[in-house]
């Protein structure tokens, strides 16, 4: 089928809308008529060649929409469905997967969905001329459809707004799920949350949502920390002013329980680790990314204490039954998902939703499809 869709072209050059084909799906996959897309900052990520992803690639991983075709052999899904698509489709069949960690599975590694192809390895979008055009994160939902593998097309109530939890596909979920499922926060607990963007902002409101005690916000402008108040941030640290690990030892009394990093800055990811180490079971997860070869060092000593420092990938959900889950709660008026949501841009203006994305001006811009 023909379509318009965002694609770059070459790194570190503006989005151009055009018209392109994309194929049908096959057997497990299902084509999706988008609603709406948030910008991440992943996307930009790939446009800066920080990611392996080879251009022409048409961009976009936090996608909302409605079922319009679906492979013959697909059964969670049927045409009508509203349904948000994941970063993290999975085979259900893996160890990772048979263990509860879809979002590590080892038949579809997202490191291998960076590569520019759907989780078969094979591409389904090209040009007129018959170019191939890479997939992102097996998703590519700048665009006015997207055909994904079944399991990354998470079913959602009927009146969840999709221009809101389309965010859950990717940044919401990852730091709302990174403090529920990968780091466990107890309640009364310290929490350090280096980085607001869309995901430190979704650390935050779930950091407040299990009951922690203090919840430290570090960014480098002041406008930025004042939302972070807002969301439920008890401290708030301004990078640029002050040493952040010291400012947290002070406020808490030596280091606090957990810490997020979500900025992507190997710098970061140490003071992360710094802030918890003298914490005893102190835990820092890093969720940032980083540029594919950069490295962060740590000091050996201090592995002399009850330490962790991890990884967690697209918050380490269970997408079928936690996304449906944070739906809820945001419904219920327990994660205020839609004060994420700064600004909407139909996709023409899909460049400018990057600029305002990188001066800072929004938190998450959403692409609606049709306006």
């Amino acid at each position: 089928m023909k379509m318009k869709a965002a694609v770059l072209q070459e790194l570190n050059t503006p989005l151009k809308i055009e018209q392109v084909e994309l194929d049908d799906p096959k057997d497990r996959e299902v084509l999706v008529k988008m609603v709406a897309t948030g910008v991440c900052h992943t996307d930009i990520h790939c446009i800066k060649g920080d990611l392996m992803t080879p251009p022409p690639v048409v961009l976009g991983h936090e996608g909302a929409g409605i079922i319009e075709k679906v492979g013959s052999r697909v059964t969670a899904v049927q045409p009508g469905d509203r349904v948000i698509l994941t970063v993290a489709p999975y085979c259900g069949q893996c160890p990772a997967c048979m263990m509860g960690v879809p979002t590590s599975c080892e038949n579809y590694p997202q490191t291998a969905m960076l590569m520019g192809s759907m989780p078969d390895g094979t591409k389904r979008l090209k040009r007129k001329n018959g170019e191939e055009l890479s997939h992102f994160m097996a998703q590519s939902s700048f665009a006015e459809y997207a055909v994904v593998d079944e399991s990354a097309a998470i079913k959602v109530r009927d009146d969840a707004p999709l221009d809101v939890v389309c965010l859950l596909g990717c940044g919401a979920s990852t730091g709302i799920g990174a403090v529920i499922n990968k780091a466990k926060v107890k309640a009364g607990s310290s929490v350090a949350v280096f980085g607001c963007g869309g995901v430190g902002m979704a650390v935050i409101m779930a950091a407040k949502l299990v009951g922690a005690r203090q919840i430290f916000a570090v960014a480098r402008h002041d406008s930025t920390l004042e939302m972070a108040r807002e969301f439920g941030a008890t401290n708030l640290v301004n990078a640029s002013k002050d040493d952040p690990v010291a400012k947290i030892a002070e406020a808490s009394g030596g280091g606090v329980d957990y810490s997020f990093e979500s900025v992507g800055n190997t710098e970061v990811m140490t003071q992360a680790f710094n802030s918890v180490y003298a914490r005893p079971g102190g835990m820092a997860v890093v969720l940032g990314l980083a540029p594919i070869g950069a490295t962060f060092s740590i000091e050996a000593w201090r592995f002399l204490r009850e330490v962790t420092i991890t990884g967690c990938t697209a918050g380490s959900i269970r997408p079928q039954i936690d996304i449906p889950h944070y739906i809820d709660l945001f419904m219920d008026g327990k994660l205020p998902l839609d004060k994420l949501v700064s600004a909407h841009y139909p996709l023409e203006r899909i460049n400018n939703a990057i600029k305002d994305t990188l001066e800072r001006k929004i938190i998450r811009g959403v692409k609606l499809y049709g306006v």
